[in-house]
């Protein structure tokens, strides 16, 4: 048959390095896909838009290069948005290819197409990086060229190209695609921004790091900085794993804590990389530096944001190197060691006065059970809020909704995990979470996905449920009648165990000793730890 669009852009994501695609077919889309048969590309089809977006997130986090997601016009197209708002947020590398109306309905005409919108692309440009729709076949290498470069550029993030009906399937007058140039432009410090900051850091008595998303494919770096400077690393909740959680030096990650909070502000140099100082990193705005902050940030708009710092506009990986070829190491005396393990003590001492041993119970059941090295999905659910402070990822990337904060994130993107990785991926919901990716079961039983998805099943949205209570005195719409998940799971014909929090080590390392899914549920109404910004700001 006649090479189209469709063929065009598959040959350009294979000549860019894709291997696997994600999405959903849709009628303006339909030569898109069809072309996926024609070509190498590995095709994983969920069962939701946004789902699929969540799954491509949780793909491009693991392989670290952009991730193709494939989806239809409007309605399927809309439905991505939050899931590229996440990929935003963790500067995940999604390229969205969606279809559009045909080319003579764009620009407002209001011709009355099926899922026609008078501006589509104008619904993506505030949440993506980049924004594009494509006019004619021979655009598609260089546009799809482009947004890859621009996804991989610091700060790394989700981009968006929109190709009309017509044009996918026109006849393709150009040869089929065998490579196209892209190189992303790299971010390094300013020389004056380094020595300043350098010259902050070794006279520093007590400097600090706080490591954040943007730290993650620096740790060499990082590891290295800090043991040079002796300085404690505290990581940000979307900075787990980019500093060894049982390093000497390791100040972990208890942000809403008050102490660490105070740890932070008592640092006479703090050098912030890869984090805004946000809401939850700063404790809910609690937190007041009473040293100097340098603060090292690829995405401009972040840079000081928050607090005054000595800004400096750079990939962490070559501000980092910068800086740990430029201070002068320093003699291990434990001091800094005796410092973190202070903290680390009082937190722990603040915690074990709140009754939460069937929290630390849940918590050490699943630590245990879960293989050294394994990838993690959480939804946005209590165990996954303790996760983002308690969990050591002993080797495992640890991904989470907490960027945008969207419901329904852990399960799908787990799947996207899964199919990036040989290795199983636990997946983390609560009951009211996982009805938002319960139809995945179908992608997980079609691709035979080593996912175990745990269901922490409280009857409702647990975290809001606590939330409205100290707020108001009770909770209004927070209860939720569900099904029973053990049985659901049978109906896709996915293995899945009812279990307690006694029995959860031993059912969880059965489920991860399979090779496909497996669901386990836990009833369990869990509780958070008191918070300590409220209090204290």
């Amino acid at each position: 048959m006649t090479r189209n669009g469709g063929d065009v852009v598959v040959e350009t994501l294979e000549a860019l390095g894709a291997h696997t695609v994600f999405g959903i077919p849709g009628q303006h889309a339909l030569g898109l896909f069809d072309a996926l048969r024609r070509s190498e590309l590995r095709y994983v089809g969920s069962r939701t838009e946004v789902n699929a977006a969540f799954a491509a997130d949780g793909h491009a986090r693991t392989t670290g290069s952009v991730t193709p997601l494939l989806v239809s016009t409007g309605p399927g197209a809309l439905q991505t948005l939050a899931g590229l708002q996440e990929s935003a947020a963790a500067s995940a590398p999604v390229l969205g290819i969606s279809s559009q109306i045909p080319s003579a309905g764009l620009g407002g005409v209001r011709g009355g197409y099926l899922h026609e919108l008078t501006d589509q692309v104008a619904s993506f440009r505030d949440v993506v990086k980049h924004a594009r729709v494509v006019r004619q076949v021979s655009q598609i290498p260089s546009a799809l060229g482009e947004a890859w470069e621009v996804a991989l550029t610091a700060p790394y993030g989700p981009v968006w190209v929109e190709i009309p009906q017509d044009v996918l399937l026109a006849p393709a007058s150009v040869p089929p695609v065998t490579s196209v140039s892209w190189s992303p432009r790299e971010l390094h410090p300013r020389a004056e921004l380094v020595e300043e900051a350098v010259r902050s850091l070794d006279g520093a008595e007590r400097p600090v790091v706080l490591a954040g998303g943007g730290a993650l494919r620096a740790s060499a770096e990082l590891l290295e900085l800090a043991e040079k400077l002796r300085a404690p690393v505290v990581t940000t909740f979307g900075g787990k794993g980019n500093f060894p959680w049982d390093h000497p030096l390791s100040a972990q990650s208890w942000l809403e804590d008050w102490h660490t909070t105070e740890f932070l502000a008592d640092a006479d140099v703090l050098l912030v990389v890869g984090s805004g100082l946000g809401e939850l990193s700063s404790n809910y705005r609690a937190f007041r530096p009473r040293g100097t902050v340098v603060q090292v940030e690829a995405d401009l708009g972040k840079l000081e944001s928050n607090y005054p710092a000595l800004g400096i506009h750079a990939d962490a990986r070559h501000a980092l190197r910068a800086l740990a070829s430029g201070v002068r190491p320093r003699k291990t005396d434990g001091l800094a060691e005796e410092r973190v393990l202070g903290l680390l003590a009082n937190v722990r001492k603040r915690l074990t006065t709140q009754g939460l041993d069937l929290e630390w119970q849940v918590l050490d059941a699943l630590r245990a059970a879960v293989p050294d090295g394994t990838p993690t999905c959480w939804d946005m659910t209590i165990l996954a809020y303790w996760a983002w402070s308690a969990w050591d990822p002993r080797g495992g990337a640890q991904l989470t909704a907490q960027g945008a904060g969207g419901l329904g994130y852990g399960f799908p993107a787990a799947l996207g995990v899964a199919a990036a990785t040989d290795g199983p991926v636990l997946a983390v919901s609560g009951d009211g979470g996982a009805m938002y990716g319960i139809s995945e079961l179908a992608t997980a039983a079609q691709h035979g996905s080593r996912v175990v998805w745990l269901i922490v099943d409280d009857g409702g949205y647990g975290i809001l449920r606590e939330y409205m209570t100290d707020a108001f005195g009770q909770a209004t719409g927070t209860e939720l009648a569900r099904p029973d998940f053990v049985a659901l799971a049978a109906a896709f014909g996915v293995p899945a165990t009812r279990s307690t929090p006694e029995s959860l080590r031993e059912d969880l390392a059965e489920a991860f000793a399979g090779d496909g899914p497996h669901v386990v549920v836990l009833p369990a109404v869990l509780r958070m730890f008191a918070p300590t910004h409220l209090e204290n700001s």
